[in-house]
């Protein structure tokens, strides 16, 4: 065997990973694994607590995500204590979900990945970050800012902090939707459509820009999951859970969350930290998939507002009925974003929001639960086995970044046999090994590195393991 190049960490995604690459003598690339380094545990230390503090503890897991944990938890809670939810409870979790929805996707296209696709993949390092792109095209920078803060606005609107509001709870939430919260959304709606149609334009323009990174970033077929509603449509909260093949082939459809045990079976690999969840009638070789918005608009049939159905219009007949390449993830997000702004526009006006019985009061009446919903980034489960008194006994997490980890490693590889020719490894083929994982804005801790210059570490390594050259980027 020949040499391997290691790229530790992998920057502007949320946490800490590297990249390995083993080469064979000819310096043709025999393998590549992206390894997740970092160990969190919160299944483990949440044993024992009480289920009720299970959203507040959950929502701890990200700083960028925490509202997908906090309703994943509330719904597991909810399956706990046997409860329907109130129909105001239940509209408000999806209105914060939204917000969530919206602020996640503005960072990963505006601030995480920006830099590579508005100054491109080989551009100069120093500059390729998101201070260089406010420099070089502040008007995109500020659209994006302003796009995330509505985001954020939503969540502390409802929950009283952007980060980590203890709002949802099992049995409902907190708090209303206040007249004059209602009325700050609306005025600050006009705009946010006004830049999910100027990102649109902008990522049309860019898939005709890079068509190799179209065809080579994690382009291969696999299967998709996610959540649609009962007629097919886009579903962010609750609904069918369902898996496609490749073809569009829909192999199953489950309305109950506790049969994604049926579905599903997750791996440990040596080398990484990260689950590998994958579909357990076809076996791990088999059964890879992906979730989140790239899957999600594969799965659905519809998006169910005019304006975000009209965009899959167009994304289909750009791409096909069902597509195959993580680059699009980066366009799917962005009619996500358009779909959650026409429900902002429609559930703020809901009456039904202004309703006082926001939560269903009961103990204990069933000693497990399990709550899935649709985080930005994928499927997120949360299943607890508790107690007669509420206290956890177990906890599983099965996280939407897990689910793509198989594809992720697809991924890598795909595209370092599409750009590695030789010894050298220049430095725009080391961003686009990164920037493959970026597609997936994979979430691998609380943290986020949008800001500053990129490390990286590239190692040649002999078969005797002596180390042959080196290049540190710090």
């Amino acid at each position: 065997m020949g040499q391997r190049i290691v790229i530790d960490p992998v920057t502007r995604i949320e946490g800490h990973a590297k990249i390995t690459i083993q080469l064979n003598d000819d310096y043709t690339v025999a393998d590549a694994r992206f390894h997740v380094t970092e160990f969190r545990g919160f299944e483990r230390f949440c044993e024992g607590r009480p289920l009720w503090e299970m959203p507040g503890l959950t929502a701890r897991i990200c700083g960028i995500c925490p509202v997908s944990h906090l309703i994943a938890s509330a719904k597991a809670g909810d399956a706990i204590l046997s409860v329907r939810i109130p129909p105001a409870a239940e509209k408000l979790r999806r209105l914060m979900n939204l917000g969530q929805i919206v602020q996640s996707h503005a960072l990963s296209f505006f601030h995480l990945s920006g830099p590579d696709l508005l100054l491109g993949f080989d551009s100069d390092p120093t500059k390729r970050n998101v201070f260089g792109l406010a420099q070089a095209d502040r008007e995109t920078a500020r659209h994006g800012i302003r796009l995330r803060q509505f985001g954020q606005e939503i969540i502390e609107l409802l929950g009283g902090k952007k980060i980590h509001p203890d709002w949802c709870v099992p049995g409902g939430v907190r708090g209303l939707l206040t007249d004059s919260a209602r009325d700050h959304l609306k005025h600050r709606l006009p705009e946010a459509f006004e830049t999910a149609r100027y990102a649109l334009d902008l990522i049309k323009r860019l898939l005709d820009r890079y068509p190799d990174e179209v065809a080579a970033f994690g382009n291969f077929p696999t299967l998709y999951l996610g959540l649609v509603a009962p007629d097919g449509s886009w579903e962010h909260y609750d609904g069918l859970l369902r898996i496609m093949s490749s073809e569009g082939t829909i192999l199953a459809e489950t309305p109950d969350a506790s049969g994604y045990r049926d579905l599903l079976s997750e791996a440990v690999q040596s080398d990484s930290y990260l689950k590998s969840p994958y579909y357990r009638p076809l076996g791990l070789a088999e059964g890879m998939y992906r979730v989140g918005p790239l899957a999600r608009l594969n799965l659905c049939d519809r998006m169910g507002s005019p304006l975000a159905d009209d965009e899959l219009i167009e994304y289909r007949q750009r791409g096909s009925r069902i597509v195959s390449s993580s680059f699009w993830y980066h366009y799917a997000r962005l009619v996500e974003i358009l779909a959650c702004l026409e429900r902002i526009e429609e559930l703020i006006d809901d009456p039904a929001l202004g309703s006082n019985h926001l939560r269903a009061q009961a103990g204990v009446n069933s000693q497990e639960g399990i709550g899935v919903s649709e985080a930005p980034r994928g499927t997120l489960f949360h299943h607890y086995t508790v107690d007669e008194n509420g206290l956890i006994r177990s906890v599983n997490l099965i996280i939407a970044t897990g689910q793509n980890n198989l594809a992720m490693n697809a991924a890598v590889l795909q595209i370092a046999r599409h750009w590695i020719k030789g010894p050298q490894i220049p430095e725009g083929v080391l961003n686009r090994l990164e920037a493959g994982i970026r597609a997936f804005d994979p979430c691998l801790s609380c943290s986020t590195h949008a800001i500053g210059q990129m490390p990286i570490l590239v190692q040649l390594i002999a078969p005797d393991g002596s180390v042959l050259d080196e290049v540190r980027r710090s």
